[in-house]
């Protein structure tokens, strides 16, 4: 569900590419990409992959690799499930352009005229917002602004849109760029008022019934009746684990979508086809192309072969240009994945990639990799590149965290005695949440829309605590308790970058 930076924002690799004209890449698909792919699965300590490949109407390849999970040999196959998080948006961004062609509703239509109780906290924004604000990221919100309120919570829809009323916007609304899931799950939550069905319902009898995805399943709830699906894996303390699946449903139009390469092949032969299935028009021209077409400017990028360029954002997908090639992608990312969709139109070219653990870069490397090998570009093995970078910050996050951890065993005496951090806090975003004491001046957060994790806060000294989530998506942190004439009044909350950015300030409640 997340858009995924993780650790490539801001690496810039150059490679030459002055001899491209005179490289014969064509045996890179056929003789070397299993070797390379399998290879970087294990030097990423990748349990399992899937990796398509489609070309002018074809399949060129399809294949899984590895484990479903680990310990278990359970090998994957071209129809095992992965969750594909963002990847969702584009499903829903099309069906919103179907029934736009159906005359249904207008991609202009003011968000209002369906969902009247929908507030933000900018009036302006509330009343003037349109359909396609909520599907190109920009109603004033900062990237991942909210989602530690919405993501993996037991909020309803309709909660997660009433909440959305409380967060105070980054931006003036229209002005900038803002990677917003929320504004995804409201703009789903026009589907039911305007066909009668709910989101879910209307992604399978529209797009995965008529494409044959048959698979495919639409909300996070159905992964576990699956008998061919993967199991979320990310690093606990340096060692790759299996987690549990992300229950997102609340915003299922962002990112609950779990599919398999085969059937991800269906949805991108058909987009590269202008919506065709053979001679069988599935989805309509003017939806395929409506996605397509550039709504607001993401920023600058610098793409692997040196190239800067702008990023430009759609309805649901990302569009770039590439060593003279027009891409259409998107990534994807919830707890425990990451995949990545890319298409170049004008080649009938396109790549799906599916892992199933979320502390990787290889399934944006192998993409780079792959489309340099049809663009006849030098090989540049990005795999090992990336891995680099990645090493470098894992060790540099495990010793920030090691010196935490020696400041904890130091005993540094806290401010205060350990009871007076205890009681219960409220955001006015979030809702509330309760500190209690264990052993040894250890405190326990539990929060309310959090059920089924706590925060493990030990002392660091003074009023800090260095916190452990027992979900490990959540990251690891150091909160700050303030303290007014000699009371604790406040605490700040910070979850890991992958949920938000943002930290949320509780007040302790007298």
């Amino acid at each position: 569900m997340k858009k995924l930076y993780l650790l490539l924002a801001g690496i810039i690799i150059f490679t030459s590419a002055a001899n491209a004209q005179h490289t014969d890449r064509s045996k890179f698909i056929s003789d070397s990409l299993d070797n390379y792919i399998n290879r970087a699965l294990t030097k990423w300590r990748i349990p399992g992959a899937a990796v398509c490949i489609v070309k002018d109407g074809k399949v060129v390849m399809m294949k899984g690799y590895g484990i479903k999970e680990l310990g278990l040999n359970n090998k994957v196959d071209e129809n095992t499930l992965f969750m594909i998080g963002s990847n969702t948006k584009a499903f829903t961004a099309t069906a919103l352009a179907m029934l736009q062609d159906q005359g249904k509703l207008s991609l202009d239509d003011k968000v209002n005229k369906y969902l009247p109780q929908w507030k933000l906290n900018d009036q302006f924004a509330s009343q003037e917002a349109i359909i396609r604000d909520l599907l190109c990221h920009r109603i004033g919100f900062r990237t991942f602004q909210g989602d530690f309120t919405f993501y993996n919570t037991d909020l309803t829809r309709d909660q997660v849109m009433e909440k959305m009323s409380h967060v105070k916007a980054a931006y003036p609304f229209r002005t900038k760029w803002g990677y917003t899931n929320s504004a995804f799950l409201t703009a789903g939550q026009i589907i039911p008022v305007v066909t009668g069905k709910p989101w879910e319902v209307f992604i399978k009898e529209n797009i995965f019934a008529p494409l044959g995805m048959g698979n495919t399943l639409a909300i996070s709830a159905d992964v576990h009746k699956s008998l061919n699906r993967t199991v979320p894996h990310t690093f606990i303390n340096g060692q790759l684990s299996p987690i549990p699946y992300c229950d997102i449903d609340g915003l299922a139009p962002a990112g609950a979508i779990s599919s398999s390469v085969n059937d991800m092949s269906k949805w991108v032969m058909a987009l590269l086809n202008d919506g065709k299935v053979g001679q069988r028009q599935v989805i309509p021209l003017s939806a395929v192309q409506a996605t397509k077409q550039a709504q607001d400017i993401v920023g600058s990028t610098t793409h692997p072969n040196g190239e800067t360029d702008y990023v430009l954002y759609g309805l649901g997908f990302e569009l770039e240009d590439y060593a003279g090639h027009r891409i259409v992608m998107h990534t994807g990312g919830v707890n425990g994945y990451v995949s990545s969709v890319t298409m170049v139109p004008k080649d009938h070219l396109g790549i799906i990639i599916l892992t199933n653990t979320d502390v990787n870069s290889f399934y944006e490397a192998l993409k780079w990799d792959i489309l340099d090998a049809y663009f006849k570009l030098p090989f540049s093995d990005y795999s090992d590149k990336y891995l680099g970078f990645f090493k470098a910050e894992i060790n540099a996050e495990a010793q920030k965290d090691k010196k935490l951890r020696d400041t904890v065993a130091m005993n540094h005496p806290l401010a205060l005695p350990p009871a007076a951090y205890t009681g219960k806090y409220v955001n006015d975003l979030y809702g509330s949440m309760t500190v209690t004491q264990g052993l040894n001046n250890d405190l326990e957060m539990r929060f309310e829309h959090h059920n089924k994790m706590y925060a493990h806060l030990q002392p660091l000294g003074g009023n800090r605590f260095y916190v452990t989530f027992s979900d490990p998506v959540l990251g690891k942190a150091v909160f700050p308790f303030t303290v007014e004439n000699g009371k604790v009044t406040g605490v700040r909350v910070k979850v890991a970058d992958f949920v938000e950015y943002d930290p949320y300030d509780f007040t302790k409640v007298p």
